[in-house]
């Protein structure tokens, strides 16, 4: 593999409370999954991020998720489709208006948290995503999970879907992620994460927690944004990367 992206999620601290080093993250990362206020986020700061983005030439995509600030989008919410989309479809306008008053754009969509997690196999709210994606902008690519229901519908609807893989989730043996609510969900050794990374690229498989292989399509590499050495891991990744010849670039 000749380039890959490497991304993370970026812009959610809210108010006065702060998550995450989002200017140490931007000058690591080719792309920045920016929270569009429904999860995470204020206007304010994402208009300093989206204009910090511009600066170091990163991607900006629109991290969309339930409306659920309290509980970090990470809550499954049974929203109709159609409130869905509209809530979708809000959140890329909102975040595109703060992108273009920074001289930048928004360039792909990902969603978030329990989002993410639910279109792997809801049919329903896959569908509601990736329609309020196309109606926005049909060339707008959107970042997910490999053999997704998202990925199905996207495509149906002619959308461009990019394939990512987490640096510092475990996986299980069916290709989701752990639940963060079980243990060595989350990884955080930098130097084994880089080396997991590496594997992933040059064999296109992952090693599941349970010890098996499964397939990894990699085209996007992310990185947390709100975990405490997120910064370390970044800079691990990216550097093991450019060590073995892979250009770290943004996919769009």
């Amino acid at each position: 593999m000749g380039a890959v992206d490497l991304n993370a999620d970026l812009g959610e601290g809210f108010g006065i409370w702060e998550l995450g080093d989002d200017a140490a993250m931007l000058d690591v990362v080719s792309s920045a999954n920016l929270a569009c206020g429904f999860h995470a986020g204020n206007p304010a700061r994402l208009a300093q991020v989206c204009a910090a983005a511009a600066n170091r030439a990163v991607s900006i995509g629109a991290q969309v998720s339930y409306q659920d600030l309290s509980g970090f989008g990470r809550r499954f919410i049974d929203v109709e489709p159609d409130e869905l989309t509209a809530d979708i479809i809000y959140q890329i306008g909102a975040l595109q208006a703060l992108a273009r008053a920074a001289g930048t754009s928004v360039r792909y969509v990902k969603p978030h948290g329990a989002l993410y997690n639910s279109i792997v196999t809801h049919q329903e709210q896959a569908r509601a995503v990736a329609r309020a994606v196309h109606a926005v902008d049909p060339e707008l690519p959107v970042l997910g999970m490999s053999g997704s229901a998202f990925f199905a519908e996207a495509r149906e609807l002619g959308l461009r879907t990019v394939a990512e893989v987490f640096a510092d989730r475990a996986y299980r043996p069916d290709g989701r992620l752990v639940s963060r609510r079980e243990p060595g969900a989350v990884l955080h050794d930098s130097a084994e994460i880089a080396e997991r990374i590496i594997s992933m690229v040059r064999t296109g498989r992952v090693i599941a927690i349970d010890g098996s292989s499964i397939a990894a399509d990699v085209e996007s590499i992310c990185v947390h944004g709100d975990s405490p050495d997120a910064v370390q891991i970044a800079h691990a990744v990216r550097g093991r990367l450019v060590g073995e010849g892979i250009d770290v670039s943004a996919f769009v």
